[in-house]
């Protein structure tokens, strides 16, 4: 039976700017507000807008991304007709086994969106945090009449030269596309998400494929090749919550602003449009009787005897007595000993605080940065992380870290 449309979420991304977190794990599958992952948004975005096919084509590292899939049971997509699958990429006789870009990575599962056989194909970024409505967005496309529309924010002007960037008209059709221009025409950046009429978008893969020079990727080609063509192309307008979480800095900033609902636009208690996730399957949190915990984010299987202020512990973070974390990003199952204080960093899943240990400590006249330690590290007894230190290995008590 034929689907309206089908959604593709490229998750394939090594995410090479987080450095220690993405060493072991895709971007998309890194953590992210207490309880949820990076891909939960685009999953989540699709169920909550009436998508229930979706493709997520995976590359770097997709072991933890596959098995926290699975069978789409907690996002409601384990149906027999459509549901979610995970699509890596596959050896073939003839050669190629590895996404050589975007648009190769679509290319190469035709066979899987022609099983559906719909009218339009959605392809999402499974590396942006994103609450947005795709229903709307599929509404504007039809009432366009477009073959090819795109989701725009309107960025500052400064900073659009850091962008690929939309010219469009004042109905909207795009009428130039700019990657990363010194000179910007338009301070439209697009979000890498787009609707295709699915012939459409099948012609143009397979043109593209057959171009040797070609480095198949939508924003470098295929984007270009539908305005040389004069194919109808429209900007849609987004205005919701979005956030590249590309760097650690903004990776730690976007899970700060949700403490912050009313005013970051991010809000992950709203029960009209849950982001969902799969359970960490662990019991209630436990707060001691002379813990303090002031505006944080506390998860399931937290135990929380010292001070928690700002800050978001992800599921089974132990904090002991005497610790301090503050404005900190714990992710799951990591250990805050006594008397360590624990600031403005980004602590990745099992990793270990020792007794009187410092992260996040800040030398004179230096800015503060964030300070990042890499998953499984144990920090030793009494050991000091300065501000911006990026710890991938353990480090031994009493040692420094720069």
């Amino acid at each position: 039976m034929g689907k309206e449309i089908v959604a593709m979420l490229l998750a394939g991304g090594q995410g090479s700017r987080l450095y220690a977190l993405t060493q072991k794990l895709a971007k998309p599958a890194v953590p992210f507000g207490g309880k949820y992952r990076i891909i939960d948004f685009p999953i989540s975005n699709c169920v909550n807008s009436g998508i229930d096919t979706v493709g997520v084509l995976t590359q770097y590292q997709p072991f933890v991304l596959n098995e926290y899939i699975g069978n789409g049971q907690p996002w409601d997509l384990d149906r027999l007709n459509g549901g979610i699958h995970v699509l890596p990429p596959y050896q073939r006789a003839s050669g190629s086994d590895w996404y050589k870009g975007t648009a190769n990575a679509i290319y190469q599962n035709i066979s899987f969106i022609e099983r559906y056989d719909p009218e339009y194909v959605i392809i999402l970024s499974g590396d942006q945090i994103c609450k947005q409505d795709y229903s709307d967005f599929l509404r504007f496309h039809k009432q366009k009449d477009a073959e090819f529309s795109v989701a725009v924010m309107e960025v500052p002007w400064d900073e659009a030269s850091r962008f690929g960037l939309m010219v469009a008209d004042e109905n909207d059709k795009i009428t130039e596309f700019q990657e990363k221009p010194k000179n910007p025409k338009s301070n439209l950046a697009s979000m890498g998400i787009y609707i295709f009429n699915w012939p459409v978008l099948k012609k143009y893969l397979e043109e593209d494929e057959a171009d040797p020079n070609s480095e198949n990727d939508f924003g470098n080609n295929i984007i270009p090749n539908l305005l040389r063509d004069g194919r109808r192309m429209y900007a849609y307008h987004f205005n919701g919550y979005w956030k590249d979480v590309g760097t650690i800095a903004s990776l730690w900033e976007a899970n700060m602003e949700v403490l912050d609902p009313e005013n970051s636009g991010i809000d992950l208690f709203n029960d009209d449009w849950k982001i969902y996730s799969r359970n960490a399957r662990m019991t209630g949190h436990k707060i001691g009787m002379n813990a303090k915990i002031v505006d944080s984010m506390i998860t399931d299987g937290c135990r929380v005897d010292g001070e928690v202020i700002h800050s978001l512990l992800y599921s089974g973070v132990k904090v002991a007595k005497g610790a301090v974390v503050r404005d900190a990003v714990v992710m799951g199952g990591s250990v805050i000993k006594e008397g360590a204080v624990v600031e403005h960093c980004i602590i990745a899943e099992n990793a270990v605080i020792g007794e009187n240990a410092v992260v996040g400590a800040v030398k004179d006249g230096e800015e503060r940065g964030v300070a990042t330690i890499g998953p499984g590290v144990y920090v030793g007894d009494g050991a000091k992380i300065y501000s911006n230190a990026m710890v991938r290995e353990s480090v031994k008590d009493g040692e420094e870290e720069w």
